[in-house]
């Protein structure tokens, strides 16, 4: 697998379609997903330029960091949040990025060991009102907006969403335009946020057009899952 290749194909593809939507490819960050890839696979994208890498399963991913914590990665948690692995997120991890609950922020907050930084968070927005899926609904934001801002161990960076699994970009492109509303409203109430996260290989296009500004990629980059 030639993953500098891969990088640097999946690079050209979002400075392409940051010029297509009139936007800057250097204000768009990619997220390598590195779920169920080897740490031999980590650090081969991580000597091709790469450092912020996203990981769904916790006792993977803590095999990961800690066999590759000589490396200046920026690991970020994008799975589902449960209350008997927040310790662990919160002790191991840099950011985020599915925090739905005040419960989860308070243990977050609580298990945020003093020595780190505080943890970056972003909100995870059920943007299409999917019953099974994660994340508040847009109205239940400021509940939770409230209880970030009294967790000093924890610094909201923005939304994230994994919207319904569209086919055509129109689609696609409404459900993300919505969570880009909703973070721009919270900008010009005086939020000091930076981190829009959504979009992934099949939905990049619209999530770009939308105003994505962290993009989550992984077969793309890694190949295919195993």
């Amino acid at each position: 697998m030639n993953y500098q290749a891969n990088l640097a194909q999946i690079q050209t593809e979002i400075s392409t379609l940051a010029h297509q939507y009139q936007r800057q490819a250097k204000d768009i960050r990619l997220l390598a997903v590195s779920k169920t890839k080897p740490p031999e696979a980590v650090s081969a994208v991580f000597a091709a330029g790469q450092r912020d890498f996203g990981e769904n399963y916790l006792q993977d991913a803590l095999s990961k960091i800690e066999q590759l914590q000589d490396l200046a990665i920026r690991w970020h948690f994008i799975g589902a949040l449960q209350s008997n692995k927040t310790r662990a997120i919160a002790e191991h991890f840099d950011w985020v990025h599915t925090l739905a609950s005040t419960k989860h922020a308070k243990r977050l907050n609580q298990q945020r060991p003093e020595h780190l930084p505080p943890l970056q968070v972003c909100i995870q927005i059920n943007i299409d009102a999917e019953p099974q899926k994660a994340g508040i609904m847009l109205n239940d934001l400021p509940q939770l907006l409230a209880e970030i801002d009294a967790c000093p161990r924890l610094q909201l960076r923005g939304l994230m969403t994994l919207p319904a699994q569209h086919p055509d970009f129109d689609s696609q492109f409404a459900s993300f335009e919505r969570l880009a509303n909703a973070y721009q409203d919270l900008k010009q109430q005086g939020l000091a946020l930076d981190t829009l996260s959504m979009g992934m290989s099949g939905d990049m296009p619209a999530a770009i057009a939308a105003g994505s500004n962290l993009l989550r990629i992984g077969t793309a980059i890694f190949g295919a899952r195993f």
